[in-house]
């Protein structure tokens, strides 16, 4: 199915200076007239519910997240408009630390999580820290630094955003898979890997053992 969601140009006529909810009218009144004809194609339809249902059915149904558009907004090509929000729904789950990618402490930290006992390669984590939180993780992995990846599953052989190649891991430092960590991140995806992973924080409290992949995880609105 492809879904409709807005019309900017009908008829010849350009319609990025109409507001919103004329333009998704004048879509509806399209959809009426394409009848039987418009049978693969659907019309992202106008829902009457709060902010909080819209989240939880979201959630519920796994969804990336929701995009929220004032009424009377304007299409801006190229433009980014705070009459337009994108609000993302973050999955989150604890993770072990099995090794670094080096810098002045480190460039990101290498995730995964325990499956049949084996330590098992989930992605780089960059994002979410700051200099404060980076000083305590670089302090909690100093002296558990060992020769050999923990991680069973690498090297990866396919070159992709998340992997970590051979020559990739040579710029990594591995450690004792000893520390535990918060991780937000927006999906699963089918290699095994994490997309939009985010630090939140240290988990001391945590076994490191008892870690594996979930089949359903918190969620945190990002």
């Amino acid at each position: 199915m492809f879904y409709a969601f807005d019309v900017i140009v009908c008829g010849g006529k350009s319609l990025v200076s109409t507001p919103l909810e004329k333009r998704r009218a004048l879509l509806s009144e399209l959809f009426e007239d394409l009848g039987q004809n418009a049978s693969f194609i659907g019309l992202s339809e106008t829902i009457d519910a709060t902010p909080a249902d819209l989240i939880r059915v979201a959630k519920e149904f796994g969804f990336e997240g929701i995009v929220a558009k004032h009424k009377t907004s304007l299409y801006e090509p190229g433009k980014r408009s705070s009459a337009w929000l994108k609000y993302r729904i973050n999955k989150g789950q604890e993770f072990v630390i099995g090794g670094y990618v080096a810098d002045n402490p480190f460039d990101s930290i290498i995730v995964g999580y325990y499956q049949d006992g084996k330590l098992m390669y989930a992605a780089k984590v960059r994002n979410g820290f700051v200099p404060h939180t980076r000083r305590e993780v670089a302090a909690k992995l100093k002296g558990i630094q060992i020769d050999t990846c923990p991680f069973v599953n690498l090297p990866e052989k396919k070159r992709t955003q998340w992997a970590l190649t051979r020559e990739e891991m040579k710029n990594c430092v591995w450690v004792e898979p000893k520390v535990v960590v918060q991780i937000e991140f927006g999906e699963w995806i089918p290699d095994g890997h994490r997309r939009h992973s985010k630090f939140i924080g240290l988990r001391e409290d945590k076994d490191p053992h008892s870690y594996f992949r979930a089949p359903s995880v918190r969620y945190a609105a990002a």
